[in-house]
């Protein structure tokens, strides 16, 4: 038995190891199909990772000496939608030096609250478990790029 993380919720699902190799396996909070050989630990960094208020501070330490960049959004929001490309663009580019990370504030309210995000999209970025930058509203590639480097 081990426990994936739903890529689409970030609900924890138990899975059965001897029956995920006959069946695929969907998350029961939301039933998009689970990656059961990723497991709880995934490395995988090519996609935005789904963050909650249950997640987040695990996944803020599993990032460890990386950088993770946790995009504050909301559905109803055009910003949010309109920086959501160039996230997935530096999350297929980041070969491991970096983590993408979002979470919807409208769902995760005790997160966005403790990290006062106030305005979307926030963008907060950790390294070894700490805030170590902040960006508010749309900002281009190569400005998210650089405070990524330099944090």
């Amino acid at each position: 038995m081990s426990i994936v993380t739903c890529q689409q919720c970030g609900a924890r699902n138990r899975v059965d190891d001897s029956a995920a190799g006959s069946r695929q396996p969907v998350c029961g909070k939301c039933g998009a199909p689970l990656d059961a050989a990723r497991g709880a630990q995934s490395a995988d960094t090519s996609r935005p990772r789904v963050l909650t208020d249950a997640t987040f501070k695990q996944e803020v330490s599993a990032a460890g000496d990386r950088p993770l960049l946790v995009d504050c959004w909301a559905e109803w929001c055009g910003p949010c939608r309109m920086i959501a490309p160039v996230l997935d663009q530096l999350a297929a580019e980041s070969n491991g030096r970096y983590v993408i990370a979002k979470l919807n504030v409208d769902e995760n309210p005790r997160t966005a609250a403790e990290f006062r995000v106030q305005s979307i999209p926030t963008l907060l970025i950790f390294r070894g478990g700490a805030l170590a930058d902040r960006m508010v509203g749309v900002q281009s590639k190569q400005a998210i790029a650089a405070r990524l480097r330099d944090s």
